[in-house]
């Protein structure tokens, strides 16, 4: 008897609710210093902005996206990968499937802000062609009662990232 392999299913996307707080929270508190917290995104989903989650083929959460919807831009406000995934595409995999989305609305630009000191992430931006084009001072928070600068992003969706994107996302909503 010969064993066919087959590949793992591709993580999906499906819209965050506040259900599924708990689990993202504990995601969040271990990705960043200085986290979101349950009331920032209880804000941000009665708001009605773009929430949603990555999750695999058993429905464990990998990451999650949360983004601003505005006109003809979308800003994103947190997208954060599991520690125990990072490095393995699944960012960039939000960030395709959010630009997709952004472009379909008609969009003409991501923006976002990023940690100075955040290097991974700005590294995930550029290659996806956000460009740098400013900077927030004293932005976040920071040790010892400190602040840190935020780097501002922008990604053009009628260039760049635009022609290779085309079709590749997972469907948002």
């Amino acid at each position: 008897m010969n064993a066919v392999l087959r590949p793992a299913p591709e993580p999906t996307h499906r819209v965050m609710g506040v259900s599924d707080l708990d689990a993202v929270l504990a995601i969040e508190v271990t990705a960043y210093s200085f986290p979101w917290t349950r009331g920032n995104f209880v804000d941000s989903l009665a708001a009605g902005y773009l929430a949603w989650l990555r999750h695999d083929a058993a429905h464990r959460l990998i990451g999650y996206c949360v983004a601003l919807p505005g006109f003809e831009e979308t800003h994103l406000l947190n997208l954060t990968v599991a520690p125990a995934h990072q490095r393995g595409g699944h960012g960039r995999a939000m960030l395709d499937a959010l630009a997709d989305w952004a472009r379909q609305r008609g969009d003409t630009a991501l923006w976002l802000e990023v940690r100075q000191s955040n290097h991974g992430a700005r590294a995930l931006y550029a290659a996806a062609g956000f460009a740098e084009v400013g900077q927030r001072r004293d932005y976040y928070p920071a040790e010892r009662q400190k602040r840190e600068d935020a780097v501002v992003m922008r990604l053009a969706l009628d260039s760049g990232i635009g022609a290779q994107l085309r079709g590749t996302g997972d469907a948002l909503v």
